[in-house]
């Protein structure tokens, strides 16, 4: 008999631990009640067994609202002496985004590396940069407003992925709305990442909803590719359609098996 491939379940360690309050149990309980459709992206616990930092592909956010993000955060806190525990948590559009959420939360940056590459590779340098400065954000320049994520559920159909954000960087101040749209072919080999820039948030949400132009380029940031870019450049092979994550069984997303990501215009 066949065996299907069930990715592994998220690892709470909460064993002997109890929520600090009833919100807090109530409130993992909703987190968590589909946790056989989270796939573990990336994980990392502390030493000193306080702290558990999750990036999780919910591969049933194809069945949520259109435009759903995929991609879902845990911080875990524990009390050791109380043996309690609290929890915080964040949906996002994108892996960068994620880790970046991680990274803030204390989690140290090789902890929210992912873990498995199965995924499609970035197609170029510039997909590799633009990757790197959304993780970093550095100077918190970059406050995200919008986002949309429209995954067909086929492999008929390529992923794409929008996220508005503004840009409080000086040099942005002319069309300080960014929209970076990650596109992922039906062939689910690479995938790119491109900045746009526009003067107002509806202007970026006007051209999201028409198309009637070419995506408005930004200019390319500035500055070499670092190490890290240079790493996400060469890393994973090809396998479904992820960021450059792990297997699973539903078409997922740039990070998690098997379909990529595209804004969402109309319901499925």
């Amino acid at each position: 008999m066949a065996n299907s491939y069930e990715p592994p379940r998220p690892d709470y360690r909460l064993d002997g631990f109890e929520p600090g309050t009833e919100l807090i149990e109530d409130d993992f309980h909703t987190v968590t009640l589909s946790d056989d459709m989270l796939v573990p992206l990336a994980e990392h616990h502390s030493a000193d067994g306080r702290d558990t930092y999750l990036l999780l592909y919910d591969r049933a956010a194809i069945w949520d609202i259109p435009g759903t993000a995929e991609y879902v955060t845990l911080h875990i806190t524990r009390d050791t002496g109380q043996r309690t525990f609290d929890f915080a948590h964040e949906r996002h559009p994108v892996i960068p985004l994620a880790q970046n959420w991680l990274i803030r939360q204390g989690c140290p940056a090789e902890g929210a590396e992912l873990s498995k590459n199965h995924g499609p590779r970035p197609a170029d340098a510039l997909t590799a940069r633009l990757e790197d400065m959304l993780r970093a954000n550095p100077d918190d320049r970059y406050t995200v407003l919008d986002h949309s994520t429209d995954h067909p559920c086929s492999f008929d159909f390529g992923i794409e992925v929008s996220t508005l954000v503004h840009d409080s960087h000086p040099d942005s101040a002319h069309a300080p709305y960014r929209l970076f749209l990650e596109e992922t072919p039906k062939d689910f080999r690479s995938y790119t990442v491109r900045e746009s820039a526009f003067p107002t948030a509806e202007a970026a949400d006007t051209w999201v909803r028409e198309r009637s132009t070419p995506l408005p380029l930004a200019p390319a940031p500035d500055g070499a590719i670092g190490m890290r870019a240079k790493a996400a450049r060469a890393r994973s092979t090809v396998n479904s359609r992820g960021l450059a994550a792990p297997p699973a069984a539903v078409i997922p997303p740039r990070s998690a098996s098997a379909t990529p990501a595209r804004v969402r215009r109309s319901a499925p």
